[in-house]
């Protein structure tokens, strides 16, 4: 048998899709292949498991025609899938599938695309909002797989492991304490940011309470100037950065989260990564809902605000004034984040 998942392009939804992957392979085995239909990111997302077979790559947004809709479309008739699991809920998503000439296309309704799925999977209406965790494992229900741990899980290589140590060591030599990870990008617009004068307030608040402590901001190649602000802000050895790391490769990213104790980020796709590595989170939640965003509920703190305007889930705020991230304050954030360190805190700190 041949089962092909087309996965979301964002990595934090990747990441969410982990559960499912897994249930995959431990119930199919080696009786069924199972083919990733993904951007090359989800693929280095994914690298270190063992739940796919084989891959095509497919990112119809990229500029590189052998990622477009028809050679996705063409490297899944090579062998057609006898399913295909749509994870998105796009038109473009079934669309492939379809294209692809999935034998079973099976994926939730929504968005005008019942017509490309032979199994339509209609939402429950005593949940009007599923976690992606959960809507995704319902799709492996109706092909008969019973649902497993939604655990969401990531793997990272020695080689890389050892990479983010050496890094670790040179940005704090003669810092051994617990390591705090911050995060305040992401792709998805500037609504979500907390700010970089609030990172570097956080990270002297911390460094005052817990000795040796390391806290390093996270950032994307894309990132690296806010990551510089909030060093030179921060202006003390206990808060180092990735902005002046050279190469930043997503392997490189997970490594360094499977090393944290805690991470504090935005609704971004690293609060995803630390949740692949069981890492406790601080999420700071302005314009999204926390409902859709849920990947490891029992070791994440949400902090948000219960205001008019919010969830908009837009990518920058309409009423100009950021309140649901403007709002959020330092010492709360610093208070959660003493919490989740745990052992690691000092008794007086918390």
């Amino acid at each position: 048998m041949h089962i092909a998942v087309i996965l979301p392009r964002w990595v934090g939804d990747a990441v969410m899709a982990t559960p499912l992957l897994r249930t995959l392979k431990s119930h199919f085995g080696t009786s069924a292949r199972i083919t990733g239909v993904m951007r090359p990111i989800v693929a280095d997302l994914l690298d270190g498991t063992d739940w796919i077979d084989d891959h095509v790559f497919y990112d119809r947004h990229g500029k590189n025609p052998a990622h477009g809709f028809r050679a996705a479309a063409r490297g899944l008739r090579r062998d057609r899938p006898d399913i295909a699991l749509v994870l998105p809920n796009s038109l473009s998503s079934a669309a492939l599938a379809f294209a692809g000439g999935g034998r079973r296309r099976v994926g939730n309704v929504g968005r005008s695309r019942r017509w490309l799925l032979t199994d339509a999977i209609p939402p429950r209406r005593e949940e009007p909002i599923v976690p992606p965790p959960v809507s995704f494992m319902r799709l492996a229900e109706a092909i008969g797989v019973t649902p497993g741990s939604l655990d969401v899980e990531l793997a990272s290589g020695d080689t890389d492991r050892a990479a983010a140590d050496a890094l670790l060591a040179a940005l704090f030599p003669g810092r051994s304490g617990p390591l705090v990870v911050l995060n305040d990008n992401s792709s998805n617009g500037t609504s979500r940011a907390w700010g970089v004068d609030n990172h570097a307030a956080l990270g002297r608040w911390i460094a005052d309470r817990v000795p040796g402590v390391r806290i390093l901001v996270h950032c994307g190649p894309a990132d690296r100037k806010e990551a510089r602000g909030v060093v030179h802000r921060a202006g003390i050895p206990a808060v180092r950065g990735l902005g002046d790391v050279d190469d930043l490769p997503l392997s490189l990213s997970k490594a360094v989260y499977s090393r944290a104790a805690v991470a504090v980020s935005s609704d971004s796709g690293p609060r995803h990564i630390a949740a692949g590595f069981r890492v406790p989170t601080v999420a700071l939640l302005g314009p999204t809902d926390p409902r859709v965003g849920r990947s490891d509920a029992a070791r994440c703190v949400e902090i948000r605000r219960d205001l008019p305007c919010s969830p908009c889930d837009r990518g920058a705020c309409p009423l100009v004034h950021h309140d649901c991230m403007r709002l959020i304050t330092v010492e709360e954030v610093g208070r959660a984040t003493l919490g989740l360190l745990g052992d690691h805190a000092p008794a007086s700190a918390t």
